[in-house]
């Protein structure tokens, strides 16, 4: 399958992953699209800055250092803390890097992100973000429910 030419369908979950190094970006996205998820690959930040702004994707995954980038310059991190709250609260994002702790709640609070993982555990991506995912939308679910009840009272 190729993750940058992929159409979606009304109702696909869906993922941007954002990695540019190439093999981390393939074994990431054998494990998401192993989830049944449609996988679009964002390569440079213009590519990305039009994705986000284009779709809402329920995944996306950001690569800690892209771009050789760090947490303060990441411009890709930057691009998805300034999606609208309403189009953010349906995304789960995840941050993948070599200094970020697996799962690990006060580091992804820290980063403004749902989930952060640490580069020695991608292998086990799969199970952590099916969980972290369903795990999420318990979290909103009432919020929603609240917010679709006051637009149409």
């Amino acid at each position: 399958m190729d993750a940058k030419a992929e159409i979606f369908d009304p109702g696909d979950h869906t993922a941007l992953v954002c990695i540019d190094d190439p093999e981390l970006q393939k074994t990431v996205i054998d494990q998401i699209t192993a989830l049944n998820y449609g996988c679009h690959a964002g390569l440079f930040i213009e590519d990305i800055s039009l994705k986000l702004s284009t779709h809402v994707y329920d995944v996306v995954v950001i690569y800690e250092t892209f771009n050789e980038s760090d947490l303060e310059t990441n411009q890709v991190l930057a691009e998805a803390m300034a999606i609208p709250a309403s189009q953010r609260r349906l995304q789960y994002l995840v941050l993948v890097g070599p200094n970020m702790v697996t799962n690990d709640d006060m580091m992804a609070f820290a980063c403004s992100v749902d989930l952060t993982f640490c580069l020695s555990d991608i292998s086990n991506l799969k199970p952590v973000l099916r969980r972290g995912v369903v795990r999420h939308k318990e979290f909103y679910h009432p919020f929603c429910e609240a917010l679709r009840a006051a637009e149409a009272g």
